[in-house]
């Protein structure tokens, strides 16, 4: 791992993932793409890709800067702003934009990655 290093995935969630996701609350299907769907593409990324497996979410802090629409794909992206390698420590800066360009989200991410080397 370094600094500067990045990932990314690619989704859209249709009305259908909205409805079922709802189901699961027991609320009424969103018009938009609800916080909590946008979020899991960043915990996707951190689990599997970058840091990877073995990964430990300690703090995340995220922005929510516009709506995303249903159908829309949206790009998730993570980047290692520091790393702390004596204590296992990575920092990273999340984004997520639509398929304009619009960004509708942003945050910073801290995890404990056993191979948190500087």
């Amino acid at each position: 791992m370094q600094v500067g290093q990045s990932a990314s995935v690619s989704r859209s969630y249709s009305r259908t993932d909205l409805e079922d996701f709802a189901a699961l609350g027991g609320t009424a299907a969103p018009e938009s793409i609800p916080e909590p769907l946008i979020a899991a593409l960043f915990s996707y990324l951190l689990g599997v890709k970058l840091p990877g497996p073995g990964t430990n979410y300690l703090k995340q802090e995220l922005r929510f800067l516009a709506p995303a629409s249903p159908d829309t794909e949206l790009t998730a992206k993570v980047e290692i702003t520091r790393l702390r390698p004596e204590k296992h420590l990575v920092d990273l800066w999340a984004t997520c934009i639509d398929a304009n360009g619009v960004l509708v989200c942003e945050g910073r991410s801290l995890v404990k990655a056993k191979d948190a080397k500087a």
